[in-house]
């Protein structure tokens, strides 16, 4: 992950629909994304049969329904995993999906997954944390509701479990995230507290809280996409349509190749503006030869091309060699 790596989440934005799925992955690889995320579980793995809604869920998928119900029609099988997985390494992405339950990362596992994404409801599960620390593959984990305490403890399980390349996600679980949450500043907390690659889960209306991640050393930026805000579902309304997505990604590639690479020296683009912008040591007004450089007779002016004003107190008290004309360049 030499560059910011950006996952764009389709979550369960799918709707249950293989071909809509399909759509998200392409739309996600017409964007730049370097992966396209779903996400994986057994509904009776993940809820009981009782659990509620969250309210952003009641208010997108009305409040009739159980959160297994919901959830229920939004599975994906080993059969879809599979073919969604073909369909992304056709598209030259990286095909991701988050386990919600062991069987999920079982079957993630044998599909051969390179990173696991941790979600935020996870992040004490530690049966879940040590399954996926023994897959030893690379982990992505959010941390939204979490303290910096909880954040560690999951990272020691991972680690003694065999999970040693980890990237923390800074994370707020609110659909969507008021700013006055966001509280950016504390993914740069994590990563000074915990010693740890740093990354941004963002779930703001809008894209320039991801932006912003990536200017403060993000190298992760992961955010819901959907085809339309207006489909039926309980992500759909948080979510980027594609030319948003695709607009996140461009500035997100700008600032990254605007972070440089700290050294502060002449750009290649700017060295060509020094002699018109900098300025010389000029004759303030006709000096003849013999007469010697003072404050009085000399200035300072564009173009910087002769002698360079850091050198006044150096040329001040010498003697003119030769004639010299208003504003032309003192030479010694």
């Amino acid at each position: 992950m030499n560059n910011v790596f950006v996952i764009a989440e389709a979550g369960v934005n799918h709707n249950g629909s293989i071909d809509l799925a399909k759509r998200l992955i392409d739309e996600a690889s017409n964007a730049g994304a370097d992966a396209v995320k779903f996400q994986s579980f057994k509904a009776e793995k993940l809820v009981t049969k009782s659990a509620q809604k969250a309210k952003y869920q009641n208010e997108t998928t009305g409040s009739s329904e159980s959160q297994y119900d919901m959830i229920k029609k939004l599975e994906l099988d080993y059969e879809k995993h599979n073919e969604l997985l073909e369909h992304s390494n056709s598209k030259g992405i990286m095909f991701l999906s988050s386990p919600f339950d062991l069987e999920s990362i079982e079957l993630l596992y044998n599909l051969g997954i390179e990173i696991f994404k941790i979600p935020s409801g996870e992040i004490n599960n530690v049966p879940y944390l040590r399954k996926v620390g023994q897959t030893k593959r690379k982990v992505i984990i959010s941390t939204g509701m979490a303290t910096l305490g909880e954040i560690e403890n999951a990272i020691n399980i991972l680690k003694n479990y065999g999970t040693t390349d980890i990237t923390v996600l800074h994370c707020n679980t609110e659909y969507p995230t008021p700013m006055k949450d966001v509280n950016l500043t504390a993914m740069n907390t994590i990563k000074h507290g915990l010693k740890v690659n740093v990354g941004y889960s963002d779930h703001t209306l809008g894209i320039e809280v991801p932006i912003a991640a990536v200017a403060l050393g993000a190298t992760v930026i992961e955010k819901h996409f959907t085809l339309d805000k207006e489909m039926d579902g309980p992500d759909h309304r948080a979510s980027l349509e594609p030319k948003e997505l695709k607009a996140m990604i461009t500035g997100i590639r700008n600032i990254e190749k605007a972070l440089g690479d700290g050294m502060k020296k002449p750009s290649e683009s700017e060295i060509k503006n020094k002699d018109i912008v900098r300025k010389s040591i000029v004759a303030g007004c006709e000096i003849k030869k013999g007469q010697l450089f003072s404050e009085a007779n000399l200035d300072i002016k564009r173009p910087g091309n002769g002698i360079s004003p850091i050198s006044w107190d150096e040329v001040l008290g010498k003697t003119a060699k030769r004639n010299f004309y208003e504003d032309e360049l003192i030479e010694l």
